[in-house]
């Protein structure tokens, strides 16, 4: 494998005055070498990661990255600024540059090469002396540890091998490809580290390791072995005649990507034990697959720390215990409270409720859309929100079904089908009534799990799985009560607050046991129950019949104008929170329909399916004006916009915010008006064109998708060609003679 960092990879002058200039600066460094073949397609990669989360972090450092199909190696680039440059850092511009590239089927041990990187930039040391140093291979050397002192064998009596080396200057070079991914681990940057003392705690390495073992788990030390951490297996348990067992806790880290921010955060954390006089244990869960702690690490333990941005793989494995449950960005810039806080709660004696064996996530399962309640550092609002759209998203899928369900039942049966007697006393096979009857009574059935499930689900997003309970019994009263939509939100939120306050009561340890079965189910329920029973529940009524008869009048102007509005929000962030919102609103007038709410229902869609609409059409109409990549995606936009998905102009918002997402805004509040002028109605909550037979007025709802369509096209095509172009540096391979127009975003 060649060298993943060069000199000719280092620009220690780096002349950029945005994160986009920077990294296309970096990026054409890596085409020249033939480390990417797309320039453009690979930007477009950088800038999708960089729109998921900043890749800014605290101490001056930058680390834009992506995995990608135009990426032929695993590579470094290394870019220096002098002034700085912002990419999203709390404490400011970032001064070192790292451009990490990774291929999309990287195997394993090239990407533990890449997380080793994220790892060092942990060391002050390695930091500063890229900040001195004057010549680029120097900084290249430093990058791929050449000028750092190599760890001593280790006194294997097997077949372990010394610690892994710089790519280009050890056992990276095996003539022998599979000996030389053997040798390899899966997280190197232990092994290129100096050891540190560390004393033999249960639970954690002491110094050497030896053989090619893999034991499971990570450790507070460094192993010299195969360069594979190696987890103390079991416990050794306390003697009772030594000074007392360490402070004990496991963590696990993890990112969208997989490379970066989940190594760096492993470091802090193992970093801040090491301060504070802790044993931590670090599971990494990387685009280098994860190695387990061993379940006698985790038994012993006492306290967890769950620093991710994707769902914890075989989360049920820490439950029952102390548990800090944070974004992988609190994992390293706040490391050494998030150890003082495992402490609190352990000390308090707060433990997370026991998973069934089968009810965790699956390895690489999507599992749920929010595990946590936000971070200490989020504002109110923030975590609102975060809480509000776990509910919806669980909502979502009742509603899809039941919706749809409900629409093919009428679109079978006629309007008259929801006064049919129930299927399970009179059902005639033959009868095309009786079908259609089915399907409505089993959508309603659907239909009605909506509150319980969102209001239990909030309750989840705030104070996880002992929230459940109260939550849909909050729901339930909810829908007896005929609170609709707005009860759900309200007994979600109450059911959640209740809970939290609860876990916060110090109990004596023999009632710890029972809490999260018995007495916070207990006690929650009962008071969420009364409360909506007797004290908020009836006003929430009267303002959700309030609202239900506003939008029975919903006529003329206020119509249009609510039109405008549900358009804007639609389109504004492609499925992020605004448009969820936008969507909830929808999909609440659903669980009690009438003229109103079906019209807000056709609104909604009608305008989600602008925005790739539009981008497909414009790289159609004016494809010179977009990447290789880009034309691509227009492809795929084309089915994702018919289909109701508006996530589909995500990759063209990326590449160029100020252009694409105003014109997909005017775009939607168009659409968005003439539905609600046209009186369209929808009593489907998804599939876009698919359930264009049970909208009303198919043919004028046709007509506002695409005149907002046409409308959203047009503006981007004309803000793009207004927009200041440069020549692209080459023409995309297999399209020789293209003349290209590229599009410099000034944001």
């Amino acid at each position: 494998m060649s060298d993943m960092i060069t000199a000719d990879l280092v620009d220690l002058d780096l002349a950029a005055g945005t994160k986009e200039e920077a990294a296309r600066s970096l990026a054409e460094r890596l085409v020249r070498l033939g480390r990417v073949t797309d320039l453009d397609g690979f930007l477009a990669d950088v800038a999708a990661r960089e729109a998921q989360m900043p890749t800014g972090l605290d101490g001056g450092i930058g680390i834009p990255h992506c995995r990608s199909a135009h990426v032929t190696e695993p590579t470094l680039a290394f870019g220096r600024s002098g002034p700085g440059i912002d990419f999203g850092a709390p404490d400011g511009p970032a001064d070192l540059i790292f451009l990490i590239a990774a291929p999309a089927g990287a195997d394993d041990a090239h990407l533990a090469i890449l997380s080793s990187l994220a790892r060092r930039l942990m060391d002050p040391a390695f930091t500063s002396a890229l900040r001195t140093t004057t010549s680029p291979a120097g900084a290249a050397a430093l990058i791929r540890g050449d000028e750092e002192p190599q760890p001593a064998p280790s006194p294997s009596t097997g077949t372990g091998s010394t610690a892994p080396q710089a790519p280009g200057a050890g056992s990276a070079q095996s003539a022998d490809p599979a000996a030389a991914d053997a040798a390899e681990a899966p997280e190197p940057a232990e092994a290129a580290e100096p050891a540190e003392p560390v004393g033999s705690a249960p639970g954690t390495d002491s110094g050497t390791s030896t053989g090619t073992g893999t034991g499971t788990g990570t450790s507070t030390s460094t192993s010299t072995g195969t360069g594979v951490r190696q987890g103390a297996g079991e416990p050794e348990g306390d003697s009772g005649d030594g000074p007392p067992a360490p402070f004990r806790v496991v963590a696990v880290t993890s990112c969208p990507t997989g490379i970066a921010h989940t190594y760096m955060a492993a470091e802090a954390l193992e970093h801040a034990g090491r301060d504070a006089g802790v044993d931590v244990a670090v599971e990494t869960q990387g685009s280098a697959g994860f190695t387990r702690l061993a379940p006698g690490v985790i038994a012993a333990a006492d306290a967890v720390i769950l620093a991710h941005d994707v769902p914890v793989r075989e989360k049920e494995r820490f439950a029952g215990k102390p548990t800090v449950d944070v974004g992988v960005k609190a994992g390293i810039n706040r490391a050494p409270q998030l150890i003082a806080e495992a402490r609190d709660k352990a000390a308090r004696g707060e433990v997370t409720a026991p998973v069934p064996a089968d009810g965790g996530e699956a390895p690489g399962g999507s599992g749920a859309p929010v595990d946590r309640a936000g971070e200490p550092g989020d504002g109110y609002g923030t975590r609102l929100r975060t809480w509000l759209m776990s509910g919806v998203s669980y909502m979502v899928p009742f509603v899809a079904a039941g919706g749809l369900l409900i629409a093919l039942g009428f679109a079978i049966g006629g309007y008259a089908v929801d006064k049919a007697p129930s299927v399970a006393e009179h059902f005639a096979w033959g009868q095309a009534d009786s079908w259609a009857a089915l399907m409505f009574q089993t959508g309603a059935l659907a239909f009605g799990f909506l509150i319980p499930v969102l209001a239990g689900y909030i309750a989840y997003g705030m104070a996880d799985r002992p929230g459940l309970v109260p939550g849909f019994v909050g729901g339930a009263v909810a829908l007896t009560i005929d609170a609709g939509f707005l009860g759900g939100l309200a007994a979600g939120l109450i059911a959640g607050g209740v809970v939290r306050a609860i876990q916060r009561v110090r109990v004596p340890g023999p009632l710890r046991g029972i809490m999260p079965v018995v007495v916070i189910p207990l006690v929650s329920s009962a008071i969420v129950g009364f409360l909506m029973f007797l004290v908020i529940g009836k006003p929430i009524a009267s303002l959700q019949s309030a609202l239900t008869d506003w939008l029975s009048g919903l006529s003329g102007a206020n119509a249009v104008v609510l039109g405008v509005i549900l358009g804007l929000m639609m389109c504004f962030d492609l499925g992020g929170p605004l448009n969820k919102v936008a969507y909830a609103f929808a999909i609440g007038g659903l669980a009690d329909p009438n003229e109103g709410s079906l019209k807000v229902m056709a609104a909604v869609m009608a305008a989600g399916m602008v925005p790739p609409l539009a981008m497909a059409l414009a790289t159609v109409v004016r494809g010179r004006l977009f990447t290789k990549a880009e034309r691509e995606n227009g492809k795929a936009a084309w089915v994702l916009g018919a289909s109701f998905i508006t996530e589909g102009a995500i990759p063209f918002a990326a590449a160029d915010p100020l252009r694409v997402v105003p014109s997909a805004m005017v775009g939607g509040a168009v659409t968005g008006a003439l539905s609600m002028l046209f009186e369209c109605t929808l009593r489907a909550p998804h599939g876009g064109v698919w359930v264009i037979p049970l909208i009303g007025n198919p043919l004028l709802y046709l007509v506002a998708v695409l005149a907002g369509t046409l409308m959203s096209a047009a503006l981007v095509i004309l803000l793009k060609g207004h927009a200041r172009r440069t020549p692209a540096p080459a023409p995309d391979a297999g399209e020789p003679g293209e003349t290209h127009e590229k599009v410099t975003v000034a944001a």
